[in-house]
């Protein structure tokens, strides 16, 4: 975004992709990068971790699962999933219709 204090709507800047979980970013400084991860039904972004960052997931539509190291969690439109450094975690889509989540990172990679 070339202008973050511009109000906006996330959802128009998704990135939709058939083959794969679609990214965009949206704002990225040294301290933080805001980024949405697009998901068509049946995609998911497979268990990782990050060294040094923690994530926050805000779920803006669509339904799914957070993955987690041994479990899955249900997610659905207003939920929020708080990551700390070096916990495996993901997303798997399991709706019918496309699945839209913001992602926080701090600090930025």
């Amino acid at each position: 975004m070339e202008h973050p204090l511009v109000p906006f709507r996330p959802d128009q800047c998704a990135v939709w992709d058939p083959l794969k979980m679609g990214k965009a970013t949206l704002y990225q400084s040294d301290r933080l990068l805001v980024g949405l991860n697009a998901f068509e039904p049946g995609q998911e972004h497979k268990l990782h971790a990050h060294a040094g960052m923690d994530k926050v997931y805000h779920v803006l539509s669509g339904r799914g699962l957070f993955l987690l190291e041994g479990r899955e969690e249900p997610m659905e439109a207003g939920m929020m999933l708080i990551v700390p450094e070096d916990v495996p975690h993901g997303i798997r889509n399991t709706g019918g219709e496309r699945l839209l989540v913001l992602a926080l990172l701090a600090p930025s990679p």
